[in-house]
């Protein structure tokens, strides 16, 4: 009865003009316990897993709003759209292994390096002459030789790398493959840097690296930016071709 008569009595001054009843939702009870205390309410329990849900929700955004440079590789979206471009950079895929035949072998991690060379300019020009189902699998094999390549010319010019690095490196190689070869490249260049500082006759050989390299990357963005404008690729495979060359005198 006296559940009825609040009701009833909400209902009544809920037309009286000026009064505003407040619902009562059963979500805001606190629990007494038997010492005196209160426990935290159902209501409270509930405004901290939707926080908890919109955290998750902001970081999953933010997450799925990364650089590319942080995604795994599912496949290229664009490239070889004619004949002709599919021609072109299967082409300018042969002077990686052109690169990799003639590169120095005088130990173990040399030579790690120089097949790593061969083997991207395989995985290249296998990709670019693919189509269908394999095309995505065939361009994680690309993008993956590449970073292989240049985790062992990083290893090939310091005898000792950090093994926690290595390890890093070894685990991130199959699922982000260009963040790998990006930290690697920077260890490249560092290290191409100091071998010039002691010997200057690489002065020549570093300045043609260091022109590729801008040209490559410069390349590589524009084709990612701009895919209506055919042979950026093949542009690029060239100008890294040549940066490449240029490191294998680091080996020599």
């Amino acid at each position: 009865m006296g559940q009825v008569n609040e009701v009833n009595t909400g209902r009544t001054l809920g037309h009286v003009h000026g009064v505003q009843v407040i619902q009562h939702s059963p979500f805001e009870l606190e629990e007494i316990s038997q010492n005196g205390k209160f426990r935290q309410s159902t209501y409270g329990r509930l405004t901290v897993g939707v926080n908890q849900l919109l955290r998750v929700h902001t970081v999953q955004r933010v997450w799925q709003q990364r650089p590319s440079c942080l995604r795994p590789i599912h496949g290229c979206m664009h490239g070889d759209r004619h004949l002709g471009e599919r021609i072109a950079n299967i082409l300018t895929s042969m002077p990686f292994i052109a690169v990799g035949i003639q590169a120095p072998r005088k130990n173990l991690n040399s030579k790690l390096y120089a097949n790593s060379l061969i083997g991207v300019g395989i995985a290249s020009s296998m990709y670019h002459s693919s189509k269908g189902r394999w095309r995505k699998y065939l361009r994680w094999a690309d993008y993956t030789m590449i970073a292989t390549a240049t985790v062992c010319l990083s290893r090939a010019l310091r005898d000792e790398n950090p093994k926690l690095l290595m390890a890093a490196s070894a685990l991130c190689l199959p699922i982000q493959p260009l963040m790998v070869s990006a930290v690697h490249t920077g260890m490249m260049e560092v290290a191409f840097a100091r071998r010039v500082v002691e010997n200057p006759e690489l002065k020549v050989v570093h300045n043609v690296h260091k022109m590729s390299a801008l040209l490559g990357g410069a390349f590589f963005v524009a084709d990612d930016m701009f895919p209506e404008i055919p042979y950026l690729h093949a542009g690029w495979h060239l100008a890294a071709a040549i940066g490449v060359g240029a490191c294998n005198k680091l080996l020599e």
